[in-house]
């Protein structure tokens, strides 16, 4: 769909503000992409917006609004291709025909079938000329959970952990705080503040006790899960402050022990399933509408969820520490592998520093 055509430096900067626009709603529009718009006319931005939360406009809607009678024959930028369908909200295509904009130019096709090239044809077969694909690559990781979601019918999971040079994310005694930096544990919050949901085992909450919050980055926290087979949990822990962020608890347990009515009791949203499994939670938060999961447990859970498919991306912080201890945990459990060949590598690998500690990631085949 993409057509060549020649895109300036000022195509380029419109778009940047359209991708700031779009994470100015991270964490919120589940399971609808992050969008943001602006309108141009005579070189001056007449109009912008972005898509805040499901069920309100989309960012072309706030973006004309702004606009008003101006949009006529103006420049429409936005980060993904304007919608064609009914939905919640009426198509942008056709507001963007009604408000005859002369061109539109986006970073990208829609991939959810019910719009995939359709907003494009639609606006082309109104007069309207239109460009797609500038700064794709940056739309598309923008939304590259949302893209996930609607090709694998299934959230996007990032498994993040912390560990000291040595490959341990705690001491023999099961300690871990802290092992990065402020700096790092900052950014961590600002990657909760994007993120749908948090994944994290039942030994995460008896041996931390976290909270897994944003702690004020943003006023989003994302909706908590504890896997947990036996239901052996602590009774006071601060997951149970749902005020603060909803909790669920996945479980194999029956409903009728005392540890469930216990729990139940604190008000907590327990699900029991056949089988604890990564695969059978992921799929209950695809159908919940989410969209971007964070798993911040470990090792063992960590191993099972990536064997499990349910891994795309890995965040891994490193701190120049080391610890020692034959028996400290790793990040990543037993996996099943022998031989250094059959290693799973990352793709698409950045390292960046901060301060003294290291973020590597990249994405699984």
């Amino acid at each position: 769909m993409t057509i060549e055509a020649k895109i300036s430096a000022f195509d380029i900067e419109m778009m940047q503000r359209c991708l700031h626009l779009a994470r100015q709603a991270s964490g919120k529009t589940s399971p609808n992409p992050l969008v943001g718009s602006v309108i141009v006319k005579n070189g001056e931005i007449i109009g912008s917006g972005f898509h805040p939360e499901v069920g309100q406009p989309h960012a072309e809607v706030f973006a004309l609004q702004e606009a008003g009678k101006q949009a006529k024959d103006s420049t429409v930028y936005v980060n993904l291709e304007p919608c064609s369908h009914y939905g919640r909200t009426p198509p942008c295509a056709e507001a963007l025909i009604k408000a005859q904009v002369a061109k539109v130019i986006t970073g990208m096709v829609d991939p959810d079938p019910r719009v995939a090239g359709t907003g494009i044809k639609k606006l082309r077969d109104a007069g309207i000329e239109v460009i797609v694909g500038v700064e794709e690559a940056a739309c598309r990781q923008l939304n590259e959970a949302f893209v996930h979601r609607v090709l694998h019918k299934q959230p996007f999971g990032i498994l993040k952990y912390a560990m000291t040079l040595d490959g341990k994310i705690a001491a023999t005694t099961g300690h871990s705080a802290w092992v990065t930096g402020k700096a790092a544990r900052h950014l961590v919050h600002q990657l909760r503040s994007t993120c749908d949901a948090i994944i994290i085992g039942g030994n995460t909450v008896r041996k931390d006790n976290p909270n897994l919050t944003t702690h004020g980055v943003t006023a989003h926290n994302p909706l908590r899960v504890v896997m947990s087979r036996s239901l052996d949990l602590p009774i006071d822990c601060n997951l149970w402050n749902t005020k603060i962020a909803p909790t669920i608890v996945f479980t194999e347990a029956d409903s009728s022990t005392a540890q469930y009515q216990k729990l139940i009791g604190k008000e907590i949203n327990i699900i029991s399933v056949t089988a604890l499994t990564p695969n059978i939670v992921m799929d209950h938060l695809y159908q919940q509408g989410i969209s971007k999961v964070l798993w911040e447990c470990g090792g063992t859970l960590g191993a099972k969820a990536i064997a499990d498919g349910t891994i795309q991306k890995v965040m891994a912080f490193i701190a120049p520490k080391i610890i020692g201890g034959t028996a400290a945990p790793s990040p990543v459990g037993d996996l099943g592998l022998t031989m250094m060949t059959n290693a799973l590598s990352l793709k698409e690998v950045k390292t960046q520093m901060i301060d003294s500690d290291i973020l590597i990631e990249g994405y699984l085949n």
